[in-house]
C-alpha cells in the first residue's frame, strides 16, 4: 500500500466516533423477605397510636398481645428502646340502617260489547278492579370495626417492617382483641421467617430462596 493511501486510511479512523461501550448487565433485583434487621431489636417502645376513638384500648390490648408472644421485650421508657412501634388505629362501634320495601300490584279489566250498524239497540257492559299494597320495613344492626396500621421503626428511622390490619370481630372475642391478635400474628411470622433465613447455610442462601 502507498505512503498516500496509508495517510488516508489513518485519518479516516482518526475522525471515526469510537464504538458505544457495552455496559454489563444489572443483576435481576430480587423480591426480599423479612428483614434480618429485625432480629436485632431487642425492646420495644408501643408508642400511642392517634387520637382517634378507641386507639388508646387497641394499644393496651396489642401491648398485651405482643407480651403474651414474647417476641421483644416491651418497655414504657422510650430511652431504653432499640425500636418502636408506630402508626394509627381506631376502635368504633356505630348503628347501620337496612330499608327494605315489597309492592303487589293487580290489575283486572271485562269488557262485552255487541251492537250492528242496522239495530237499533246496543248493549255494553266493562267491569275494572285494582289492587294495590306496599310494605316497608326498616332494621336497625349494630356494628363494631377495629383498624390498626403500625410499623416498626428503629432508632434511626428506618422502617423495618408494617402491616395494616382491621376486623368486624371473630367468633372468640371482639373487634379491638381480633385486630391486635392479626397485627402480633403477622410480626411474629416475619419474625420466624427472619430466624429461619438467618439459619439457613450459606449455600443455600447464596442460592436463593427457591434452592433445596
Amino acid at each position: 500500500m502507498s505512503a498516500a493511501a496509508l495517510t488516508v486510511l489513518a485519518a479516516l479512523l482518526s475522525v471515526a466516533e469510537p464504538c458505544a461501550a457495552i455496559e454489563p448487565a444489572k443483576p435481576a433485583i430480587q423480591s426480599s423477605g423479612p428483614p434480618a434487621s429485625l432480629l436485632t431489636i431487642q425492646r420495644v417502645y408501643v408508642d400511642h397510636l392517634g387520637a382517634a376513638m378507641g386507639a388508646d384500648e387497641v394499644r393496651d390490648i396489642l401491648m398485651s398481645t405482643l407480651m403474651r408472644d414474647r417476641l421483644f421485650a416491651l418497655t414504657e421508657n422510650e430511652e431504653r428502646a432499640d425500636a418502636f412501634l408506630r402508626g394509627t388505629a381506631s376502635d368504633v362501634i356505630f348503628e347501620e340502617e337496612h330499608e327494605s320495601s315489597d309492592s303487589i300490584n293487580g290489575h283486572v279489566q271485562t269488557s262485552l260489547s255487541t251492537g250492528g250498524s242496522y239495530s237499533t239497540r246496543a248493549n255494553s257492559r266493562g267491569a275494572s278492579a285494582s289492587v294495590g299494597d306496599a310494605e316497608h320495613a326498616r332494621s336497625t344492626e349494630r356494628r363494631h370495626q377495629s383498624m390498626a396500621a403500625v410499623r416498626l421503626v428503629n432508632r434511626d428511622g428506618d422502617v423495618l417492617w408494617a402491616t395494616t390490619q382491621e376486623s368486624g370481630g371473630a367468633k372468640f372475642r371482639g373487634a379491638t382483641a381480633d385486630v391486635a391478635d392479626k397485627v402480633a400474628r403477622a410480626l411474629a411470622e416475619d419474625v420466624r421467617q427472619a430466624r429461619a433465613a438467618a439459619a439457613m447455610p450459606p449455600k443455600l442462601k447464596a442460592a436463593g430462596p427457591g434452592a433445596r
